[in-house]
């Protein structure tokens, strides 16, 4: 990219993201460009705010994002079971009366609300934020691992979307916030590929765990490939999120 400004990236800082990586940190394009690794709500910060070219952005921030376009075929998204976005429970989710949200997340706290609306019809749950008592709480990422047994009620929130729309759920897509050269995009979507592609080499390096499978995890949990029934789960969840905001909001009801 000669004469050209580095594009910063920003990117998720957990392990679903390793594959990716693993690609750009083998390609020759990560001669031009600025990576920074960051958790799921600071990726939509700095693409809303100008702060970051391009990253792997939660789609509920997706309306927010100026200008926003998908440039990438590969995703974050799940068929079935993601096995690391969860409701964590006392009680049964139809008896949830608060629900804790994760301040790491966007995607998944409205996913939680959106389940808990219109697939487990529960409509009396109050949201509270980080540190507050509640009977449930939403927790995503590499800090769910080995964690299925640490409550009475476990909730995949994935699998629980497949089961409510018979579609499959997509977390993140890689998102640029202005146009990129065409030369750049390409070389970037090949840099994923690769990495996708090394996927088995890349979980021979990672330290074995008694309490996760990171194989599973990486090659049959996670689904990369952003199909045509994931475009449509995004547009199914916009709208459905976009139904609760006319909704009161359940934070200020809190406080109140």
């Amino acid at each position: 990219m000669m004469n050209m400004e580095k594009v910063k990236i920003s990117a998720v800082s957990y392990t679903n993201t390793l594959p990716f990586m693993y690609g750009i940190e083998h390609s020759p394009i990560r001669e031009d460009i600025l990576l920074s690794l960051d958790i799921p709500s600071t990726c939509a910060h700095k693409l809303i705010h100008g702060e970051a070219d391009l990253g792997i952005v939660p789609v509920a921030a997706l309306p927010d994002i100026p200008d926003a376009r998908i440039i990438s075929d590969y995703c974050l998204g799940a068929t079935g079971a993601v096995n690391s976005v969860f409701i964590y429970s006392e009680k049964p989710v139809t008896a949830i009366r608060s629900l804790r949200l994760d301040s790491q997340s966007r995607t998944s706290n409205a996913l939680a609300r959106v389940l808990l609306r219109y697939h487990w019809k529960n409509d009396t749950v109050v949201m509270v934020e980080e540190d507050t008592e509640a009977d449930a709480y939403v927790e995503i990422g590499d800090r769910t691992f080995g964690k299925q047994h640490a409550h009475p009620y476990v909730y995949d929130l994935s699998w629980h979307w497949q089961e409510f729309t018979g579609l499959p759920f997509t977390f993140a897509v890689w998102v640029a916030n202005k146009p990129l050269e065409p030369h750049f995009v390409h070389a970037f979507n090949e840099a994923l590929a690769y990495g996708l592609s090394q996927r088995e080499a890349l979980i021979a390096e990672l330290p074995a765990r008694i309490d996760f499978d990171y194989r599973q995890y990486l090659m049959e949990n996670i689904d990369y490939e952003y199909t045509d029934e994931k475009k449509q789960a995004v547009q199914t969840f916009l709208k459905l999120r976009a139904s609760l905001e006319t909704l009161p909001n359940e934070l200020e009801a809190k406080k109140e």
